[in-house]
């Protein structure tokens, strides 16, 4: 079976993961989640240089991810559960009381594959430039990830941080932006519209690359070709396009599933449209 197909079928699983942690804590953040699951299956499971069974905060002599925009939680914790960092049976236990996957990944109940704590929006790129430099202080050549969404963009802390990047030549970092063009109040060409983001980046010296965040054959080959931009003296960003809500149809094409949960027959009818190919917790 081609290697893409085998991340499809995870990326089937980790969409039913979704839909029923966000159902069964009757909150969370479905759409974006979807949307982004098909780069996090991507990642974790044949992209990064990691080790699930052997997580330690400094993640030295590996790659590391940081997810900026915390409140897509439920597609990190299904991949991460799913690859190995911890049991998949506590995916049910998310946004309950004392569970260690709270609705914004956490630091302090020690969940392995979290390094910082996330969701308040803007500071995961500043976040990973420390981290990127903390790799070249200590001749780490492994990578940096860092995932944030377009609507994040309005802060201005992204935008320091990019200015520093891109001045300082952090080049063992790759930055992604879910550009799916929606935020909570609406898309994000009515909330605050964002121009060009290329030229945006551009300008803050970044060599920038375009995918399609919902395409499993270009996500691996353009994250293939970011990888090989890395060590020139530049950041690389990588501007993803992607459907929030992909794969369930009636959560496609609207903001209205930013951070709103399924009710049953909801989840039943999302439920129906996505296979069940690792077997659900």
């Amino acid at each position: 079976m081609p290697k893409a197909d085998e991340l499809k079928k995870i990326a089937s699983q980790i969409r039913r993961d979704i839909v029923r942690m966000v159902h069964g804590a009757s909150s969370g953040h479905p759409g974006g989640s979807l949307g982004c699951t098909d780069l996090f299956t991507a990642l974790f499971f044949e992209i990064l240089d990691h080790n699930p069974k052997n997580f330690d905060m400094n993640g030295t002599g590996q790659d590391i991810f940081f997810l900026s925009n915390g409140h897509i939680s439920p597609a990190f914790y299904s991949a991460l559960a799913r690859s190995g960092y911890f049991p998949v049976s506590e995916l049910g236990t998310f946004r309950k009381i004392h569970s260690r996957l709270q609705g914004h990944p956490a630091t302090m109940e020690g969940l392995p594959g979290i390094r910082v704590a996330s969701g308040s929006l803007g500071q995961g790129l500043s976040v990973s430039i420390g981290a990127a430099n903390a790799k070249k202080l200590n001749n780490d050549p492994k990578l940096v990830f860092c995932l944030m969404g377009d609507g994040e963009l309005n802060e201005g802390q992204v935008w320091e941080a990019a200015m520093y990047a891109g001045s300082k030549k952090v080049d063992n970092l790759i930055a992604i932006v879910d550009h799916n063009q929606k935020q909570i109040d609406g898309p994000t060409d009515e909330v605050m519209p964002l121009g060009s983001l290329r030229a945006k980046f551009e300008a803050f010296e970044f060599k920038v690359l375009e995918m399609d965040g919902n395409d499993m054959d270009d996500i691996m080959e353009t994250i293939t070709r970011a990888k090989s931009e890395t060590g020139k003296g530049c950041p690389v960003v990588i501007i993803m396009k992607t459907e929030m809500g992909m794969g369930v149809d009636f959560m496609m094409g609207t903001h209205k599933w930013h951070g709103v949960a399924p009710d049953d027959e909801q989840t039943e009818k999302a439920l129906a449209q996505l296979e069940e190919t690792l077997g659900d917790y």
